[in-house]
């Protein structure tokens, strides 16, 4: 009798504790919960401001649970070719996180986070695909590629929303865009032959605004030079209309200098000459 109660008690306590386990669940801070009844969603815990976090009661076995993480999620697209705007082909590799925001509605269309792959893959090929087929591969690659990649966010978050997916896109990188393996080598000599253009050009206009910088300076050179003559004569002029003799003596002085400074030329003048008028004594006077 003694062992029948304590089979019959063991049986109860069992039946109890799966009972329990059934009807308990905790959701953590950082999770959101929902409680389906045949398929239909009948309550959400830690969801919006109105609910909470801990432990939660739900009906046993007619009930069910399903936990989503509210933190960011990260997906990896699949590869995929890319035709840019220069019609040159890319392999593109991008990496996409996201958070789920509205987990009712992420349940209704997708089920599961397992499926989330399935049904982002494709926004996120046609986002890439409209985006990147309007810029050049060299910006892709390397120039403009953080600016397209915040385009490629936004895209992808306007799909995101129109379908109805209730999560948020949170951000889109592209980890690599490379050419195929049998365009490498031609892409990149084109590439290396518009650099070399594209510098010679550069080369051509700084030669070309240096040879107008000279013109110019040497013409303003030119002026200014016109102007201190026209000045120093109109000196001149004024003194030696003062001083005529002043002005005779400053003109010998002159030839003085000019025929002296030629070294070993040799003069042969009479000592009478006027040459040497003002060698004599007396002759300033």
């Amino acid at each position: 009798m003694n062992n029948s109660r304590l089979t019959l008690l063991g049986i109860i306590a069992f039946v109890a504790l799966i009972v329990l386990s059934q009807t308990i669940y905790i959701v953590g801070q950082t999770q959101q919960g929902l409680v389906i009844r045949f398929g239909e969603v009948v309550r959400t815990a830690n969801v919006g401001t109105d609910d909470s976090p801990g432990l939660k009661i739900k009906m046993p076995f007619v009930e069910t649970r399903l936990l989503f993480d509210k933190r960011n999620r990260g997906l990896e697209a699949a590869q995929r070719e890319i035709i840019a705007g220069n019609q040159e082909r890319l392999i593109v590799d991008a990496f996409v996180r996201y958070r789920i925001v509205a987990p009712v509605r992420f349940y209704t269309r997708l089920g599961d986070e397992r499926r989330a792959p399935s049904l982002l893959n494709p926004l996120i090929n046609a986002s890439l695909r409209q985006v990147l087929g309007t810029a050049n591969s060299e910006d892709i690659v390397s120039a403009r590629r953080a600016e397209l990649m915040q385009q490629i966010r936004d895209n992808l978050a306007r799909r995101a929303a129109t379908s109805k997916l209730g999560i948020e896109v949170i951000d889109v990188r592209i980890r690599s865009a490379d050419l195929p393996q049998a365009n490498q080598a031609a892409v990149f000599e084109r590439m290396k032959t518009a650099r070399q253009q594209e510098a010679a050009r550069i080369r051509a206009e700084g030669q070309q605004l240096r040879r107008e910088i000279i013109a110019t300076a040497t013409e303003e050179a030119e002026t200014i030079r016109g102007q201190a003559d026209a000045e120093r004569a109109k000196i001149f002029a004024s003194s030696y209309g003062r001083d005529p003799g002043f002005a005779a003596f400053y003109r010998s002085m002159q030839a003085y200098e000019a025929s002296m400074a030629q070294g070993d030329t040799t003069m042969v003048l009479s000592p009478e000459s006027d040459f040497f008028k003002y060698f004599s004594k007396g002759a300033g006077r």
